[in-house]
């Protein structure tokens, strides 16, 4: 059995112009984390150490995701003002949170008269009867009867 070597020097980053450059076009299009990092031309762990290290890299990532929104903001909003009703009912929504009425509306035209009604209150209605009733109250004291006559 034998073992290879196989050489590692770790690549010494530094938040470069072009490395903060391609950090913040690959976080304006949207990419985020591992995909962010290779875009960049970074190992996953090399950019989170980057970011660990240097404030630089991850403001330059916070900054790429803030112009892009603003972007396609500026455009909703610009159609919007155009006249795109689309576009500015997916503003009421997703931006101030609006929600469009459900109106519901029953029409029920049942006609009830006061006897008919009462009629089928006298259907529902239990009778009881009157009876009497006689109370037997048991007597602790008294020894139980032999049922033999003794």
């Amino acid at each position: 059995m034998s073992y290879y070597s196989i050489p590692y020097a770790p690549r010494r980053l530094e938040a470069t112009e072009a490395r903060l450059d391609a950090i913040y076009s690959a976080a304006k299009l949207g990419l985020k984390g591992d995909t962010l990092a290779l875009a960049a031309g970074m190992l996953p762990v090399e950019y989170r150490r980057l970011r660990e290290f240097d404030p630089a890299a991850e403001f330059a990532e916070q900054k790429g995701r803030a112009d892009s929104e603003m972007a396609a903001s500026t455009t909703l909003h610009t159609a919007a003002a155009q006249g795109d009703a689309k576009a500015a009912l997916d503003i009421l929504k997703h931006t101030h949170g609006w929600v469009a009425k459900q109106a519901l509306d029953i029409n029920i035209d049942q006609r009830i008269s006061i006897t008919q009604a009462l009629e089928m209150a006298q259907t529902r209605v239990i009778e009881l009867a009157d009876t009497a009733y006689t109370v037997i109250e048991s007597q602790p004291d008294q020894p139980e009867e032999q049922e033999h006559g003794v």
